[in-house]
């Protein structure tokens, strides 16, 4: 795995994004779309705290990428998240033809959290990226990020 700072430098903005959905009484989940060139083309963080499951970051990444930039933008691109994407939303990274997934915490170790803490699984199988999208570019997790990722995800259950 070769983590750069540039991928450190986004990646803590994917957490901010995580914090900030957590503050907002959405669970704690944020990414960030980044050209070829290194510029931010889009970010988000989870919204389903209104009942639509499907508006993760990733997801909605998938949709303004295929709005907004051409199939080889959409292959050079990075998409940055805190947490590995779910396969909904690697099903529509794969869909859209995006390019590398650099991820802070992996949906394995979210889910040994989750069984720490008692919290039902939820209804779709937790499948890492590359079940869903096996030519999928990825990395992570990255470990700087875990024991803040861990603290965030706990945050939801304490309240």
């Amino acid at each position: 795995m070769t983590i750069t700072d540039d991928d450190l430098t986004h990646l803590r903005r994917c957490v901010d994004l995580a914090r900030e959905a957590l503050a907002d009484g959405d669970e704690p989940f944020g990414s960030v779309l980044v050209g070829a060139d290194g510029k931010v083309l889009f970010e988000d963080r989870n919204r389903v705290r209104d009942g639509d499951q499907t508006r993760h970051p990733e997801f909605e990444i998938s949709r303004w990428a295929a709005r907004n930039l051409t199939p080889g933008e959409r292959a050079a691109a990075t998409v940055y998240t805190s947490g590995e994407h779910c396969p909904m939303c690697a099903a529509s990274h794969g869909w859209v033809g995006l390019g590398r997934i650099v991820y802070a915490a992996s949906g394995a170790q979210l889910v040994a959290w989750l069984t720490e803490w008692g919290v039902p699984a939820g209804p779709v199988a937790p499948l890492p990226i590359t079940a869903v999208v096996p030519g999928a570019v990825t990395e992570g997790p990255v470990p700087v990020f875990e024991a803040e990722l861990r603290d965030l995800h706990g945050g939801r259950f304490r309240r």
